[in-house]
């Protein structure tokens, strides 16, 4: 099996995060430069520890706990948002560098654009000189996401979420079309202090040849000024000729989140 070998792949990740916090840094620059009394940057994200590692792909899961981290940096427009993801015993699992842009964001309807590289790595059993070890293999995709959104209220919106990837190595998915119907109900109260986030979606999965339908439910317990929250995600097959280990996937997972705004006046 055909593979790019880890040392390489370090080195192109290496050089990918740092072009783009290299054009982030000169995109906020030249938005400073242009109207320096509304321009905004932020930095924020989240780091998840859960049971079972969920790909954006809620098909697909690590099958075993994992450490996530979650990172967003930019300004009203264009975000720059990597997610490292491990094995919790240290094994990396997938590396997405995110480019987002917000193409439109009125009070009702909004539209989001991002693409990506992404590397996924592979645990497989190779024999080197007479010696059979588990070995890890990298594999590299490129993707595009398209996103649009419609808030009905300030806590509730309904939207579409569609994503095209291309799978280069030997091993990979060549062709990955995922399409979402999906909805957001933001603040369902609970009392003065605590409150529910909940995401659900139905979506639609072809990779190559196969493809499925599948249901997904994300519930998160968040509580007011506080910066841990409790996750969980369900996903259930509807049909599909997708081999999975499970037609049933689920996780719990705790969620330190944080979110610095700086303004340049």
């Amino acid at each position: 099996m055909k593979s790019v070998k880890l040392s390489k792949i370090t080195l192109y990740t290496f050089r990918v995060f740092l072009l783009s916090l290299l054009i982030i840094s000169t995109h906020v620059t030249v938005a400073q430069t242009i109207d320096s009394t509304k321009s905004i940057k932020h930095f924020g994200g989240a780091v998840t520890a859960t049971n079972n590692g969920i790909s954006l792909l809620p098909t697909f899961s690590l099958g075993k706990p994992a450490l996530m981290f979650d990172i967003n940096a930019g300004n009203k427009k264009l975000t720059f948002e990597p997610q490292l993801r491990f094995a919790l015993e240290g094994k990396p699992w997938s590396f997405v560098f995110w480019w987002r842009y917000k193409v439109l964001n009125t009070d009702r309807f909004q539209i989001r654009v991002g693409a990506h590289p992404a590397i996924a790595f592979k645990t497989v059993v190779a024999t080197i000189n007479g010696s059979t070890n588990e070995t890890q293999i990298a594999q590299r995709y490129l993707a595009g996401e398209f996103v649009p959104n419609y808030s009905i209220t300030e806590n509730i919106s309904v939207g579409i979420y569609y994503l095209h990837s291309i799978g280069f190595d030997e091993g990979t998915t060549r062709s990955t079309n995922f399409f979402t119907i999906n909805a957001n109900f933001s603040n369902l109260k609970l009392s003065e202090k605590y409150f529910v986030k909940f995401n659900p979606q139905i979506f639609y999965l072809k990779l190559d040849q196969n493809d499925g339908y599948y249901a997904t439910a994300t519930i998160t317990l968040v509580r007011h000024d506080f910066p841990l929250s409790i996750q969980s995600i369900v996903n259930q097959a509807i049909k599909s000729s997708i081999v999975t280990k499970s037609d049933f996937v689920w996780n719990l997972s705790l969620i330190y989140s944080f979110n610095r705004e700086y303004v340049k006046s």
